[in-house]
């Protein structure tokens, strides 16, 4: 039951940290977007990678506790955007521009698929081995 409350713990808090860095990647897509005049796919770019550095440091410290390498854990976390960022652009260019579909409903549909596969590959494959490895400071 114990291990059932702290999966629990830890999917609520990387739920208020992916929410935290939800509203960075938002309101940075925001500014980009409709007052930079940037093109969808290149405000969605910045943003994400904004909110994909806040998330990983949060979540590595508070929700994974991981005393994993950085650079390496970094390194698994860009092989997942890697993969992620080249489709969800792609498909942010296509629903946006050829289907015009609007944007920020684009962004939505977006931020909720990296939520539930970020969420995964990082529980599973970049912190499955060294969760609650940090030591309290």
């Amino acid at each position: 039951m114990t291990n059932k409350k702290t999966e629990i713990w830890r999917a609520t808090k990387f739920l208020f940290f992916s929410i935290s860095a939800g509203v960075i990647e938002t309101v940075t897509f925001t500014l980009l977007n409709e007052f930079a005049q940037l093109d969808s796919w290149i405000s969605y770019l910045i943003s994400l990678t904004l909110s994909v550095l806040w998330n990983f440091t949060l979540n590595r410290k508070f929700t994974f506790k991981s005393a994993n390498n950085v650079p390496i854990a970094m390194l698994k976390v860009a092989a997942f955007y890697l993969v992620f960022a080249p489709l969800s652009t792609w498909w942010t260019d296509v629903f946006t521009t050829q289907l015009h579909i609007n944007e920020y409903i684009v962004l939505a549909f977006t931020m909720a698929v990296n939520f539930v596969s970020e969420y995964l590959y990082q529980r599973f494959v970049v912190f499955g081995k060294s969760l609650d490895t940090a030591t309290k400071e």
